[in-house]
């Protein structure tokens, strides 16, 4: 790939570089390697003038090689130095407290929720009720209550469909929630 990107472009003196054809070199060489076309740009830009305080001090011997090089470590660079940032971001973002579209939505399932148990039938309420927020047994219920333990269980069975269907008319789905 080296001779097909130095095709065309002859070594010369540092003064007389035709920094164009190296930039274009260097898009080609940072493209061939999956860099992003912006990236490649920017790292382009700061490897020639990286180039050219370099040889106005000293002595190149293949400016080329040298651009390479220097293409090669900004690229490593910008990427550790994104990483960081990325990571950075994370632990700064990162909190116990739930997400706002979280609270939003569990705002909205308790409205959907106490609707829903406003309409139920009162015997289907207290039955759930008792037994899923107050988690009573369902012999107790049915103690209290003159039912035996199958009517406790097909009340709750009803309710919770009754639940699950009002969640689902809302368009909402707490699969997933804690």
């Amino acid at each position: 790939m080296l001779s097909s990107i130095k095709s065309g472009l002859q070594e010369k003196e540092p003064q007389d570089q035709d920094w164009d054809a190296i930039r274009a070199a260097l898009r080609r060489y940072l493209g061939a390697r999956g860099t992003p076309h912006d990236l490649a740009d920017d790292i382009a830009q700061e490897t020639l003038a990286r180039l050219i305080e370099l040889a106005r001090t000293q002595q190149i011997g293949s400016m080329l090689a040298l651009a390479f090089r220097i293409a090669d470590n900004l690229r490593v660079d910008m990427h550790r130095r994104n990483g960081r940032l990325v990571a950075g971001v994370d632990e700064e973002l990162r909190s116990e407290e739930p997400s706002l579209n979280r609270v939003l939505d569990s705002r909205r399932a308790m409205e959907v929720f106490e609707r829903c148990l406003r309409r139920m039938p009162a015997l289907r309420r207290e039955v759930l009720v008792r037994r899923r927020l107050h988690q009573e047994s369902c012999r107790a219920i049915g103690a209290d209550l003159n039912l035996s333990t199958k009517a406790v269980e097909k009340h709750i069975t009803r309710g919770m469909i009754d639940l699950r269907r009002a969640l689902d008319q809302a368009g909402i789905d707490l699969v997933g929630q804690d």
